[in-house]
Parts: C-alpha cells; sequence; structure tokens
C-alpha cells in the first residue's frame, strides 16, 4: 500500500477539499491568537460548515432532554424534567436491546422508526410504505451505498448528472465510486433556477463521455438556495420519464425555506401526476437529522426513501443497507424526536415552540442582513436566498486580483477566501469546491449562526471587501 499506483484509481481521482486546508490554517490562526500573537482580531469566526450547534446555536431542550434521560436512565426519577420527555425516553429504551443505547441500534428493521416515518410522511405527502425506508448513518452515506447498486464497471463508465453549484462531497462520492458526475449549471441570472433546455444539453454532453443512469437533485438547493416550484418538479419527473433516468433527491434543507414558495417533496409531486408517471418514475429520497432546525450533525442518521423500485432490487439495497452500517442508537432517536416533535398540550410543547421560532427568527434575520449586506458592496452580487442553509454570493473580481491568484498556483476565489481569513479571521468556502461556471467567482456563506455572530461576519467581511477592492485596483 505504500506505493502509489497500488492504490485504487477511483481513490485518487477524488480531489482534496479546498474548505479542508483552509480550516487547517484557522485552527492554527486560532493556536496563534492563543500564543498571544497580535492581530486584527480576536478571534476567527467559522462560517463555513453547515453545522449550527459548533457554530453557537443552542440544541433544542426537548431533544436534549430525552437523550440525556436515554443515556442515564436515573434521570427519570428526577422532578426537574416534564413528564412527556420522561415518557419519550422510557419509550425509546423499550426498543433498545438490553434497554440500552449502548446496543447495537435495528437499522434493517427498526419498526417503531418506520412507523414514526411513516406518520411524518402522511402529513408531508400523503403516505410511505414502511418497506420502503431505509435508516443509515446520514444522507452521503445513504447516496453513495445506493449509488453502488447503479455503477457498473467496464470501459463506459457509469454517469450521473449533477447541479452546479452542488455538494462537493457528493462529487467525491461519485468519483470513488468509478462513476462520473456530470454536470448541469443551475442558472445564477434566474435565481439559480434549474432550467429544462439545460438539463437536455447536459445529457446530451455527457454521453460522449459516459452512461448517464441517474439525475441528482438537491432541493432545497445547496449552497445556491433555490427552491423548486411545483411546476419545475413536474419538469424533471417528465425529463427522466421520457430519458429513463432515475432519479436521486436530496431533500434535507426541507424545514428552511424562508420566501413565497413552499417545499414541496418529490414524491408527492409524482402522486399527483398519476399514471404513468406515479407508477413508473424511480426515485429515491433523503432526508437526515442533520439539518434544519434540529442540526444534530454529530449524531449521524437520515433515512432513504424508494419509489416504484423492483421488490428484487429492493432486496439487495435493504442487504446493503443492513450488513454495511448500523445507524448510531442516538441519532436515531434524534431522528424520531425531529419527525415527531412534541404536540400542543404537551408539557415540553410552549418551550420547544418557542426555541424552535427563536431558531427560524435567527435565520430570517440572517437571510436578510445577508443579502442587504452583501449587495450593498461594490462587485458584489448575491441572488435572493429562499431555502437552504448557505448563501452563494458572486464575486466580481479585479483582474489584477486574478492574476496574483494564478501567479501563486490558485483559483481566485480561494485566494480571496484566504485573504479573508488571514485578514478579518473571517472562515468561509472559495465557489470553485462547489463547482460555478468559468469566469466566475463565488463564496460560500453559512447562515446557520447567531444574529451577533452573522453581524461580526457582515462587518468584517464589508471591511475587507473594500480594502480588498482598493488594494487589487
Amino acid at each position: 500500500m505504500g506505493v502509489l499506483h497500488e492504490i485504487s484509481q477511483n481513490v485518487r481521482n477524488i480531489k482534496p477539499l479546498v474548505s479542508s486546508l483552509l480550516t487547517r490554517r484557522a485552527s492554527q490562526i486560532k493556536e496563534e491568537l492563543r500564543q498571544g500573537v497580535k492581530k486584527p482580531y480576536k478571534e476567527v469566526i467559522d462560517v463555513c460548515w453547515d453545522d449550527s450547534h459548533r457554530a453557537g446555536v443552542k440544541p433544542l431542550s426537548f431533544v436534549r432532554q430525552v437523550l440525556a434521560t436515554c443515556i442515564h436512565p436515573q434521570l427519570v426519577m428526577s422532578d426537574r424534567l416534564p413528564m412527556d420527555v420522561k415518557q419519550r425516553a422510557q419509550t425509546m429504551l423499550r426498543r433498545c436491546d438490553g434497554g440500552s443505547v449502548g446496543s447495537y441500534a435495528d437499522t434493517s428493521h427498526p419498526t417503531e422508526l418506520f412507523e414514526t416515518i411513516s406518520e411524518f410522511m402522511k402529513r408531508r405527502d400523503r403516505g410511505a410504505s414502511a418497506g420502503d425506508l431505509y435508516i443509515s448513518p446520514g444522507s452521503l452515506w445513504s447516496l453513495t451505498t445506493f449509488l453502488s447498486t447503479l455503477v457498473k464497471k467496464g470501459s463506459f463508465r457509469t454517469g450521473v448528472l449533477t447541479p452546479v453549484p452542488g455538494h462537493c462531497t457528493t462529487i467525491s462520492a461519485i468519483t470513488g465510486l468509478g462513476a462520473v458526475a456530470a454536470p448541469y449549471q443551475l442558472s445564477e441570472e434566474h435565481g439559480w433556477e434549474l432550467h429544462l433546455e439545460e438539463l437536455l444539453r447536459a445529457l446530451e454532453s455527457a454521453k460522449r463521455t459516459c452512461n448517464p443512469v441517474a439525475l441528482y437533485i438537491i432541493n432545497p438547493g445547496s449552497p445556491s438556495g433555490h427552491v423548486q416550484s411545483r411546476e419545475s418538479i413536474q419538469e424533471v419527473i417528465r425529463f427522466v420519464s421520457e430519458k429513463k433516468l432515475f432519479l436521486l433527491v436530496n431533500e434535507v434543507y426541507q424545514d428552511c425555506v424562508y420566501g413565497e414558495k413552499k417545499f414541496i417533496s418529490y414524491k408527492r409531486v409524482l402522486r399527483e401526476m398519476g399514471p404513468p408517471f406515479a407508477d413508473t418514475v424511480e426515485l429515491a429520497s433523503f432526508h437526515s437529522a442533520s439539518k434544519g432546525l434540529l442540526g444534530e450533525s454529530g449524531l449521524r442518521c437520515g433515512y432513504m426513501e424508494l419509489v416504484n423500485v423492483d421488490p428484487t432490487v429492493k432486496r439487495y439495497i435493504a442487504t446493503l443497507f443492513s450488513a454495511n452500517a448500523c445507524a448510531p442508537t442516538l441519532g436515531q432517536i434524534a431522528l424520531d424526536l425531529m419527525l415527531n416533535p412534541p404536540q400542543p398540550g404537551d408539557p415540553s410543547y410552549p418551550l420547544y415552540k418557542m426555541e424552535t421560532q427563536n431558531i427560524w427568527n435567527m435565520l430570517i434575520h440572517n437571510v436578510k442582513r445577508v443579502y442587504e449586506v452583501i449587495n450593498s458592496l461594490p462587485n458584489f452580487l448575491c441572488q435572493s436566498l429562499e431555502g437552504g442553509t448557505f448563501a452563494f454570493p458572486r464575486l466580481y473580481l479585479p483582474l489584477k486580483a486574478i492574476q496574483r491568484a494564478k501567479d501563486m498556483g490558485m483559483e481566485p476565489d480561494t485566494f480571496y477566501c484566504i485573504r479573508l481569513l488571514e485578514d478579518a479571521g473571517v472562515l468561509v468556502s472559495p465557489g470553485c469546491e462547489y463547482g460555478q461556471k468559468d469566469g466566475t467567482y463565488h463564496i460560500r456563506i453559512c447562515i446557520t449562526t447567531t444574529e451577533e455572530t452573522m453581524e461580526e461576519v457582515l462587518q468584517r467581511l464589508a471591511c475587507f471587501h473594500t480594502q480588498f477592492m482598493k488594494d487589487f485596483k
């Protein structure tokens, strides 16, 4: 294994994440600050990752109280916990072998969790079958594992149409499987809309280098922030039906929609379209406890739902999901609590309602302020944020800055992000990591942080950006 040519070519094709390099430098700067090195700022602010708790957003009390009681069952005797917390914890512990969250969770057939998901889907999109649900350690794991059933070996590689901008981790997963991520461009000029003409162009272009078998969608978009309309979803469904593509839909940001549009699941639209689409289009959708108002990223649990997939194929998928991973028990509990939160009349409901409303107010504030401040700066343009947890504004960089970056052997927006980190102590990601049209540059900013932190970020960004543009005018 010490010889490079012995390593899988698929693994060697995976590109290192630029944001990881920036994160390491941020850690070094934090250590320098601890050692007393003088800088124009006292701390580094990280708005690079979609990790709300890391960014200072407080976990929901109800969720943490139930989790704490499951870990330490003696808390059931405490007078300080609401009765519904104790009852939910006892219910969860009864599902665990030996009454302990330290036991392996039942990933293949967690009947009670399937029932919770099914009830959630009845409310959201008119039901689900437990036989079509699969629990996993997160949405990316689900996607990667499922894709392994579609990827075929051979000289003509399997292709997956993927959005630009999109998730760099998804591109890495596709590449690692030996498949090809075939890009289709979202239209920035139209608020990052997905256009049918571009899907057709991307498909025909992909056919020259691979065999496209699937279309991957992120809705609400990440990092684009776009939310698809019903009409757009219908267009996509007709497209995959005509082109005989498998439809893969990441819907982990469905709780975070800020504009006039409402989130509509692909499965609901598919069902309401009726035959022949409702009976024939193959769909896999993904959701997770990591995102949205819950934000329990570290607990690692999500689910996948399949629609119109052949039962013979599903048996193999069930084998993969049950043999290769056990979603963490605490993650499964968090997922259950996310989909079945306290209801009006429950003792925990008033606090739960207040805390979720506070998070929602924070997100609305941050969306508004990011849009206002960035669009007030020269050479910056941010599209309206309709959903998701990121802003992805475009940078119009001076030629002098672009040339300086090229002289240093890096992408221009990476150069901008490095300077922002060094000079202002703000950690963001460069757009080149998520895909962008040639000749355009972006940065990605996470909005799931406290209002105070976001105001500080925007103040530092505005000061830095103004000076940067002067320096490279």
